[in-house]
């Protein structure tokens, strides 16, 4: 089924890196909580002191860094060299023999934890409740520049490139017909890959994103959809814009983010808030390890700047652009939205499922892992399944 090339890999992060987080955050120089911007407005000036400093202090003497590190060794890891790079992935083969494979591509500023929770509910339906002939092989590779993936060594890196490694990681494997999944980041790689490899791909499904309505749509747009859209434009221009920080000055912020881990913290804690617009807290719906796990494997591998790769060579032409999807394959949407979002998605998409009841905020696999799988089977159970490898 494999190749020579892969090779087994297991994370053993070094103690004596244990214990220089640990001092580290013992350091910490701690500013003082600055007069919030308007009453009951914890977050106006950024991440709360008092906030951060809880979660610090839970990641120095809460956090065991060794159980989720052996939690994350229980899945099937390796390494393999593609387009010149050695790229990390996890690979979890179903117990059902007619699985559909299906490649999951993380987002930023996630790493392949954001899939450790709805792994076993794809790979196993008939051990949660669920039907065996609604298994998946999974492969979750982790983006290079991200966790355990080689960093690029030159500017210039495409989601078509990755998308294009990915096609020979799931050849690699001996897949020849797949489906892609992803969200964030993911959702610009996941049809990407349809694109790459039409002929194998069975179909796309994507947390959401695709749609955005741009300047030129606005002549065709209803009163109440001109309102609609006013109202996404106030959305997305709130918080702190990563793909502007990201693309002006990178290394600059990443000299703190990886010489301070508070300082890492408060940027993703930053970020997660914002990308969980309907709860007071990012720890309101995800797990607090969870999170965490995922900011410390930005610390252990030191890709808080490598990551930012995305938003420094320009998702879309050289700059921020919504992903338009594509049109080989069939296309699911976790979180659909209005005849508006679903009209402009046909354009470029074949749409075949569009539900807007899934409950969730951006990282829907983190949040709701239970309703993300069911989201997926219920997609793909429309498409013809073929499990050969």
């Amino acid at each position: 089924m494999t190749s020579p090339e892969i090779r087994p890999f297991r994370i053993a992060i070094p103690q004596t890196a244990l214990n220089d987080l640990t001092e580290r955050l013992a350091r910490t120089c701690w500013v003082k909580q600055l007069p919030r911007s308007a009453p009951g407005d914890a977050w106006g000036r950024g991440v709360p002191a008092d906030y951060l400093r809880e979660w610090a202090e839970h990641w120095r003497t809460g956090y065991d860094w060794r159980a989720q590190e052996a939690c994350l060794n229980e899945f099937p890891q390796y390494l393999t060299e593609i387009d010149g790079y050695d790229v990390h992935f996890l690979h979890v083969r179903s117990p059902e023999p007619d699985a559909l494979p299906l490649i999951l591509t993380h987002g930023w500023p996630n790493t392949f934890v954001e899939f450790t929770q709805i792994t076993p509910l794809l790979t196993d339906p008939r051990a949660h409740g669920g039907y065996p002939a609604q298994a998946f092989h999974v492969v979750v590779p982790s983006v290079p520049g991200f966790a355990f993936s080689e960093a690029p060594r030159e500017a210039g890196w495409t989601v078509d490139r990755v998308a294009r490694m990915w096609a020979e990681l799931m050849s690699r494997l001996g897949y020849q017909r797949y489906g892609t999944q992803g969200g964030d980041l993911g959702a610009y790689v996941a049809p990407a890959i349809a694109e790459a490899d039409p002929k194998r791909v069975v179909g796309v499904h994507i947390d959401g994103g695709i749609g955005f309505p741009t300047e030129d749509d606005v002549a065709e747009m209803t009163d109440d959809e001109r309102a609609e859209y006013e109202q996404m434009l106030a959305w997305s221009g709130g918080g702190v814009d990563h793909h502007v920080l990201l693309r002006k000055a990178p290394q600059t912020f990443a000299h703190a983010w990886q010489d301070s881990p508070v300082a890492l913290l408060a940027w993703m804690l930053q970020k997660f808030q914002e990308f969980t617009p309907m709860a007071k807290a990012p720890d309101d719906v995800m797990d607090r390890d969870h999170v965490l796990t995922n900011v410390s494997l930005y610390w252990f591998t030191g890709t808080v700047a490598s990551s930012s790769w995305p938003m420094y060579d320009g998702l879309v032409d050289g700059g921020f652009g919504w992903p338009k999807g594509q049109d080989k394959v069939p296309t699911g949407v976790y979180a659909g939205g209005s005849e508006l979002i679903r009209r402009l998605a046909e354009r470029n998409n074949l749409i075949a499922h569009w539900p807007n009841d899934n409950p969730g905020n951006h990282f829907v696999a983190m949040e709701e892992p239970a309703a993300h799988a069911a989201d997926i089977r219920a997609f793909f159970g429309t498409l013809p399944r073929h499990g050969d490898t």
